[in-house]
């Protein structure tokens, strides 16, 4: 059984992980996503979609502003908040269900926080820029601290790592320390061991059959295999193909401890996650 914890993000809203897994809706607004293609780029697009992920079960809806593909640049924050604060805005009073903000700038986190999202999933765990912390502390809001080697130009051409769980358990540490010293409160973080994000396949897979690895943490768990390049290299499917291979990757880190996980397909991922559940529950 996963160990249960409570997730509160203000205004009352209590998340009991552990009972059932959260499905967060990933909304891209970037022009060149790894999965999406700049589908949902225009803000009236992305309004859409996120209300629309919202009607198909959504617990929370994660909107992003830059890539972190393998092999992405950098962009500037004026010119993420240009593509993430329209959407925001719009959505405000029309999405019932909490927002996430995915970026590791402090600038982009602070205005998207006072814009009303609750959630900032920071893919660097505060290494590119610690003060996203300082957002965090001063509100009620939740940090998702996510292992990356390297960062996403490079990631994937790095020397891979002889010992990816000992890696990943000592940067989370210290991610978590320096988010401590920072004043974000336990009770206010989530880990995310980062499948993809410099890994091996071997490695990505490790990771998702040995998630009880992560257990000593005492955090809630968040996963995100979705569209996964490691699905193409084990079916050969592109990522507009991959909805069973995530299906697959989805039910499994489940069963494996995940309390949340992160997909594109939102529909299909709620019912993958509720009928996994079930089983779990069923005694």
């Amino acid at each position: 059984m996963r160990k249960q914890f409570s997730l509160e993000l203000g205004d009352g809203l209590v998340f009991e992980l552990g009972k059932r897994t959260l499905v967060v809706g990933v909304l891209n607004v970037t022009p060149d996503s790894f999965s999406d293609g700049g589908r949902n780029f225009e803000p009236a697009r992305a309004v859409e979609r996120a209300l629309e992920m919202e009607r198909e079960g959504a617990d929370i809806v994660e909107i992003g502003g830059e890539s972190t593909r393998p092999g992405a640049s950098s962009v500037q924050a004026g010119e993420e908040l240009s593509r993430v604060m329209p959407v925001l805005d719009k959505l405000a009073g029309r999405v019932r269900v909490p927002i996430s903000i995915d970026t590791y700038k402090s600038e982009v986190a602070r205005q998207a926080l006072d814009a009303g999202a609750s959630i900032v999933n920071d893919v660097s765990a505060l290494r590119f820029d610690p003060a996203v912390a300082d957002a965090v502390a001063g509100s009620n809001a939740a940090l998702v601290l996510m292992h990356m080697r390297g960062e996403p130009a490079t990631m994937q051409k790095i020397e891979s790592s002889p010992n990816i769980f000992a890696e990943i358990a000592r940067d989370l540490d210290a991610a978590i320390r320096v988010a401590g010293n920072r004043g974000v409160a336990r009770r206010q973080l989530i880990i995310d061991p980062g499948i993809g994000f410099g890994k091996t396949l071997e490695q990505n897979l490790a990771i998702i059959n040995h998630l009880e690895r992560f257990e000593s943490f005492g955090l809630p768990l968040m996963i995100g295999t979705s569209r996964k390049s490691f699905m193409g290299s084990l079916a050969g499917q592109p990522e507009s193909d991959r909805l069973f291979g995530t299906a697959a990757s989805v039910a499994l880190a489940i069963v494996r401890g995940a309390h949340i996980v992160r997909v594109h397909d939102v529909r299909e991922m709620v019912e993958v996650a509720r009928i996994t559940d079930a089983v779990l529950t069923s005694g």
